[in-house]
């Protein structure tokens, strides 16, 4: 039977609670959710940041694999058994017809320095979102040439009153006449249950299919994407390549938190 759970859940409804899907057949970087970096597995990572969140009631994986969940269990993590998924958020939508909670906030399994601040960014926008809106979804601003020209990067442009109007891996808007600002989608979203459960209700279409960006399910069949801007300034680990990257950063910052230890208090 697919629905068992590495540790025992409370069916006490919480407020709002992290949810990390994670899958181990990535196409880029196969069993990316135990990849190592430092001495801890990715996916430990991404959850200490959800617990450093200040809103949240926990934070739980979602995986359909036995590893994943076992690693899970050996570190005491919260995890959920789930069924074969199109996305993520597909993943999270089972999730919510099972955990009770008031909402929902999808976090990559791949962002290990994804900002405890921006999560509660997330979590706050979903207690004022307009009439007809059913999420939201973070972004930042992207100052780096090669991230605005990576496809693993997604770029999103906003109308006026904050809404999404496209997502695409290319680099958008084109820049015809003036420089525009290029913005990055952050996997990290924001749903009411009953926002799933519509998600998990629309076909996928043919943005969203040729672009493999699930947001765009709302976008395709009318619904809004209310965009929060947060400060994110960590590595999202898609390939190998990244992963080495995520260790050198984290090193770095061990090694700058260590001097500052060590620094003697001014007298």
């Amino acid at each position: 039977m697919v629905a068992t759970t590495a540790v025992t859940l409370s069916t006490v409804p919480r407020r709002h609670i992290a949810v990390i899907p994670c899958r181990w057949g990535a196409s880029r970087f196969p069993g990316k959710p135990l990849a190592q970096l430092g001495d801890k597995p990715l996916l430990w990572h991404v959850h200490q940041r959800c617990l450093e969140a200040k809103r949240l009631d926990g934070a739980i994986v979602a995986t359909d694999d036995h590893r994943i969940e076992a690693a899970c269990h050996q570190l005491g993590i919260e995890c959920i058994r789930t069924g074969e998924h199109l996305t993520g958020t597909d993943r999270v939508a089972e999730v919510a017809s099972r955990l009770p909670a008031e909402a929902y906030i999808n976090v990559q399994g791949d962002e290990p320095f994804i900002s405890p601040r921006a999560i509660d960014a997330v979590s706050e926008a979903l207690e004022h979102l307009p009439p007809g809106t059913l999420t939201v979804n973070a972004y930042t601003e992207l100052a780096d040439v090669a991230a605005v020209l990576d496809h693993n990067v997604v770029k999103v442009v906003v109308a006026a009153e904050g809404d999404a109007l496209m997502f695409s891996r290319q680099p958008i808007p084109y820049p015809k006449g003036d420089r525009p600002k290029y913005l990055r989608q952050l996997g990290l979203y924001g749903f009411t249950g009953p926002a799933l459960k519509r998600f998990r209700q629309l076909q996928q279409g043919p943005l969203e299919r040729a672009e493999g960006v699930e947001m765009l399910r709302f976008v395709e069949h009318g619904h809004a994407v209310r965009m929060v801007p947060v400060a994110d300034d960590g590595v999202a680990v898609d390939t190998p390549e990244d992963l080495a990257r995520a260790s050198a950063w984290l090193s770095q910052r061990d090694t700058r938190s260590s001097h500052s230890r060590s620094r003697p208090e001014d007298s």
